[in-house]
């Protein structure tokens, strides 16, 4: 026999969806056998989240039955955008919480790796990000708002599919000439730098006191200077992302080396180490972890300069000059693809250097199950 055990996101849908039925219509050209469909499906994922059933199955008929409703709702402001009421919105709101009770259902309500690691760290974030783009579709449609202010993800996928020459064009220009070299250069250059910071002390305290006045240098000031000591194409702005990306690797590596313990280093004179067999065999390794950390930092950091640099002077390529070029023509779908673009490489960067860096760190303490 299922017991009813109720939660405070279903009562909340609840009484969303009441309010959903007392203010009706969804829409004004929404049809009776589709809202009915709407709200039917909502009062069953309502009592579908306030059932005792196996977690499994109320999470895959409550995955199931929400998302239905969302789209079926989402499809009735379809060529009637701005006409949604106070009922389409309620059903909304009450979608979203049953989606919050399928994400608590996904985590295990709290507890730690109830979820398995594959739910936790792949399911879960998907889901929040899937229901971003629905949110943002449901309301910039439903409340009718101007395209030229926030277009819908739907109009920004289709511009992102009708533009792939476009984009790919962009994407060479920016990531695979300006941000890779730059990123790799600049990066390389400030952790050989720290290496002889760390084995002449002269050239640390020299430099770290620059770097901290380098890092509080806008960028909007130092791009232009690039381009005009280096021309207009992707030479200046990977030069602008050697400039961003050479001083946090050289602070993070200085800082890092210096974490290897007392004792260790002892244990290093005992065996008669010089000072290159111990930066390789000890402290390098101990700050494998503040390395990673600055690789991590200027990979978006890398991405962010050579954007922001062609705004202040490019070919006509680009995914910086794209979105300067597109916003003075109102064009924001494809500015909003650009940007999702951006997003995409910057996040996929990111996530390779944390797996590089678990694959290297695996026996740093914060790996440990």
């Amino acid at each position: 026999m299922i017991s009813f055990k109720p939660n405070w996101q279903s009562i909340l849908a609840a009484i969303a969806l009441i309010v959903g039925l007392i203010t009706l219509p969804l829409t004004s050209t929404a049809s009776v056998l589709v809202t009915a469909l709407v709200l039917l499906l909502i009062a069953a994922s309502v009592a579908f989240a306030s059932s005792g059933a196996d977690r499994n199955i109320t999470a895959i008929g409550l995955g199931i039955m929400v998302h239905l409703a969302v789209l079926m709702l989402i499809g009735t402001v379809a060529g009637a955008e701005g006409t949604a009421g106070w009922s389409f919105f309620a059903a909304l709101a009450a979608c979203w919480l049953l989606a919050w009770r399928l994400v608590t259902i996904l985590s295990g309500g709290g507890r730690r790796n109830a979820g398995g690691a594959i739910v936790g760290r792949v399911i879960v974030p998907a889901i929040f990000g899937v229901w971003i783009l629905i949110l943002w579709e449901a309301i910039t449609r439903g409340a009718g708002v101007p395209f030229v202010l926030l277009p819908p993800p739907s109009a920004i996928g289709v511009r992102i599919v009708s533009s792939i020459p476009i984009l790919a064009a962009d994407f060479r220009q920016t990531v695979l000439k300006a941000v890779l070299f730059g990123f790799f250069v600049g990066s390389g250059a400030g952790f050989l730098v720290a290496v002889l910071a760390d084995r002449f002390r002269f050239l640390s305290n020299g430099l770290l006191p620059i770097g901290n006045l380098v890092s509080a240098l806008p960028i909007i000031g130092v791009a232009p200077i690039m381009v005009i000591w280096f021309g207009f194409d992707w030479q200046s702005k990977a030069a602008v992302v050697i400039v961003m990306t050479f001083f946090p690797m050289l602070v993070n590596t200085i800082e890092g080396l210096k974490t290897a313990g007392r004792m260790e280093r002892d244990l290093m004179q005992t065996y008669n180490a010089g000072h290159w067999q111990t930066l390789v065999k000890l402290r390098l390794p101990a700050a494998m972890p503040f390395i990673f950390n600055a690789l991590k930092i200027n990979s978006t950091l890398a991405l962010i300069g050579a954007l922001v640099s062609e705004f202040f002077g490019t070919p006509v390529v680009g995914m910086g000059f794209r979105i300067s070029t597109e916003v003075g023509r109102m064009n924001l779908d494809m500015v909003w693809a650009e940007i999702a673009l951006a997003a995409l490489v910057g996040s996929l960067f990111y996530g390779a250097i944390a797996l590089l860096e678990r694959a290297t760190t695996f026996w740093h303490p914060s790996y440990r199950s």
